[in-house]
């Protein structure tokens, strides 16, 4: 008989996401003024022990990677995929809506649309929607090959 592990561990367990997205930085002093796009790549880290419930169909996983998934997919990836994201404090909104009503995708956030200010709200996010015994440990947002930015749960205590 296979014995599950005595002592359960904190593990880690990560998703990753891809998804594209335009935005634009107002009043920034370089090309990311311009509105322009990234192809985005999320990777979410949860922690938590592995279940040891042998009824549980989900026995011996911290979370089914496809419960992840939905979650991250509602809330960010088909939100955020082919949107483009603008600062709504800023005189983007005449741009915003103007795109809106030619029928583009817009997304109207209350912050600048940079990759670190994306991470925290997409923390915020994923937060409220994780099981009670599931923690988000960290995110990764890739904006591009050699730029990210990180959120770490330990950091933001």
């Amino acid at each position: 008989m296979h014995k599950e592990p005595k002592v359960m561990s904190n593990i880690r367990i990560t998703k990753q996401f891809n998804f594209e997205t335009g935005h634009a930085l107002y009043g920034y002093d370089g090309k990311c003024r311009n509105v322009h796009g990234h192809s985005y790549k999320l990777s979410v880290t949860v922690i938590g022990t592995p279940i040891t419930d042998t009824a549980n169909v989900k026995l011996g996983m911290v979370i089914d990677f496809g419960d992840l998934k939905k979650i991250v997919k509602e809330d960010i990836v088909d939100v955020f995929d082919h949107a483009t994201v603008f600062n709504k404090n800023t005189p983007h909104v005449e741009l915003a809506q103007e795109l809106s009503t030619r029928g583009h995708n817009v997304i109207l956030v209350d912050y600048q649309p940079t990759s670190e200010n994306m991470v925290i709200d997409f923390a915020e996010k994923i937060k409220k929607r994780l099981p009670e015994h599931i923690q988000l440990h960290s995110l990764k947002l890739q904006e591009t090959e050699t730029s990210f930015a990180e959120w770490y749960a330990t950091d933001n205590n």
